[in-house]
């Protein structure tokens, strides 16, 4: 899939769920025809967020306890289990049409066909692209979801996580975070995507000084051009919403 004219955008810092409605109202755009393909980057504050297949036995401090270390907690439609966003780290969310609605079935709408199992794996590709920029290589884990590296003692590390929907119009909403230099104490919190035993990694455990966020985030969008065919219509902006 070549997505051609392309959108990126740079949004700061913005709470999880401002983020959320925001990606709700672009990707209706896009589903009418109304914007092109777009890549969103951007940070969150401090905030668990879980997936609809969500354990809550994988938030190990609760709800309380998150929110007393200042730790919001949000129940969202992407897939996946729990994870943590928060500063120091590169979230991205691409809004793009996977697949063609379909008609209704018995009254009930269906999702709309595609290769979404390809679309994580391209997702996995940007982000080791993006590694690679930086000199870390980044590779898959049979089986599982999202982007590993080996720590130096050789065991396997989650550095970048992917949770994503497909909504009924076939546009894609969520996606991926890359661990740059976030706070490890944080990860304490949760079990992270339900992954009993597994380290997580930061950029910083590789790279002294770390790079700049802004750094990373021209390597994701140049990653992800690469990947997905796209042609930005200008170069990714930093000066708002669209």
């Amino acid at each position: 899939m070549k997505l051609g004219e392309c959108r990126c955008y740079r949004w700061g810092e913005v709470p999880y769920r401002e983020a959320w409605a925001r990606q709700r109202a672009l990707a209706a755009r896009i589903a009418a025809g109304e914007h092109p393909p777009t890549l969103v980057l951007l940070t969150h504050p401090p905030t668990f967020t879980f997936g609809r297949r969500g354990d809550p036995a994988n938030l190990l401090w609760g709800e309380e306890g998150a929110r007393a270390r200042g730790i919001e907690v949000v129940w969202s439609d992407r897939g996946g289990d729990v994870t943590y966003h928060g500063p120091g780290q590169v979230v991205g969310y691409p809004l793009l049409p996977l697949g063609k609605p379909l008609p209704a079935a018995d009254g009930r709408p269906r999702l709309p066909q595609g290769d979404y199992v390809g679309y994580l794996r391209r997702l996995e590709a940007v982000l080791m692209r993006t590694l690679a920029a930086f000199g870390v290589k980044g590779f898959r884990m049979e089986g599982m979801t999202g982007v590993w590296v080996r720590l130096p003692d050789g065991a396997p590390a989650k550095i970048a996580a992917i949770g994503v929907r497909v909504d009924a119009h076939g546009v894609s909403q969520h996606g991926f975070a890359l661990n740059v230099a976030t706070n490890s104490a944080h990860w304490q919190g949760i079990v992270g995507c339900g992954l009993q035993g597994y380290a997580v990694a930061n950029l910083a455990d590789f790279l002294h000084p770390p790079p700049p966020l802004e750094a990373v985030m021209d390597a994701t969008a140049a990653a992800f051009a690469a990947e997905f065919g796209c042609e930005w219509h200008s170069p990714c902006r930093r000066d708002g919403i669209m």
